[in-house]
């Protein structure tokens, strides 16, 4: 039996809640160009793992996750410009916000590790 993928059920998780901020962004806000960038950063976060997941090499492995950590990183931008220009209240941006900071930190341990195993097999 396969035990969970942690970052496979944040991703998945953090891009739910991504949608759903991105639906409450086109109702009550009104803001549709700053909520689509959002949306498309946020939610290919975890299409990335997933692809990451099913690389074929430790190379592509490697390489999706690399696109993981962009993705999180733009995300956050996002989401600080939201707060910023007040489309955000600071209760609405805190929660969202520390969670993509952790993926951003679990990438790139995963990341980091993943460079140091194929670095000590060399």
């Amino acid at each position: 039996m396969k035990s969970e993928n942690v970052i496979q059920a944040k991703s998945y998780a953090f891009a739910v809640r991504i949608v759903l901020l991105y639906q409450h962004l086109l109702k009550t806000k009104k803001e549709f160009v700053l909520a689509k960038q959002l949306l498309r950063c946020g939610t290919s976060i975890g299409a990335n793992v997933e692809e990451a997941i099913g690389g074929q090499s430790r190379a592509d492995f490697v390489s999706k996750l690399s696109i993981a950590y962009k993705e999180a990183r733009e995300t956050s931008y996002w989401l600080r410009l939201l707060k910023d220009t007040g489309y955000l209240t600071e209760v609405e941006f805190d929660s969202i916000y520390t969670d993509s900071e952790e993926l951003c930190r679990i990438i790139g341990a995963i990341q980091k590790s993943t460079k140091q195993a194929v670095a000590a097999k060399s």
